[in-house]
């Protein structure tokens, strides 16, 4: 196990490390595995991007993201821009249904409208986060699937063993309904990613809880 001081560390290096990570005064803490990231970014993307380089550290077990987004220079925008802008990147998504609607407050996208398929609500939120000025993403898109949720628990398992990238004897799935709750443990947040990735494709699934916890 790790030390704080070395949990943070190597936090530290993994943020610098990162190109896609400009920022310098993103604060980092640790304590029992738990990283706190705090401070302020120039855009949307960088957040995501200092959370992904956290989680690639060993022993980073859970993350509170409390950095904030504070677009300067180029990365400014009027709100009226940014609608512009998220209506023309929706309507140019493949995946992404043309009902879907999306309304801009302060730099916040919050998207609405109903799909049949996680992919399709997934690609909506994908396809705004990286625009200029936005500062975070509110995803509202609810779900109806075309097909009923039949048998999706053994469907899901199924897919799990399929997947050469996930370990699927440590990982429990539970459906209700179109409901599906992944419980146990990974070895990586891209395996915990995974798992859930592979619990959205099943037909029926309108929710998914992944309780996976990173083990370290």
């Amino acid at each position: 196990m790790k030390t704080d001081a070395q949990l943070k560390k190597d936090v530290i290096e993994e943020l610098r490390w990162e190109p896609s990570v400009t920022a310098t005064d993103i604060n980092v803490a640790a304590h029992d595995g738990v990283v706190t990231l705090s401070g302020t970014v120039p855009h949307y993307a960088e957040k995501l991007a200092a959370e992904r380089a956290t989680q690639r550290v060993e022993g980073v077990k859970a993350i509170a993201e409390e950095m904030e987004v504070h677009p300067t220079g180029d990365f400014q925008r009027k709100d009226s821009d940014i609608a512009e802008a998220v209506v023309n990147s929706l309507r140019w998504h493949v995946w992404v249904p043309s009902h879907v609607q999306a309304t801009v407050e302060n730099g916040w996208v919050t998207l609405t409208g109903c799909v049949t398929w996680g992919f399709q609500r997934n690609s909506a939120n994908d396809c705004v986060r990286y625009l200029p000025g936005v500062k975070g993403v509110s995803n509202h898109i609810t779900l109806k699937p075309s097909a009923q949720p039949t048998a999706i628990k053994d469907l899901i398992v199924k897919a799990l063993k399929r997947d050469a990238e996930i370990d699927a004897e440590n990982i429990r799935v539970s459906a209700n309904g179109g409901k599906v709750t992944l419980a146990g443990t990974v070895r990586s947040w891209d395996e915990r990613d995974e798992a859930r990735s592979a619990a959205w494709s099943a037909p029926g699934v309108t929710e998914v809880e992944n309780d996976l916890v990173v083990s370290v």
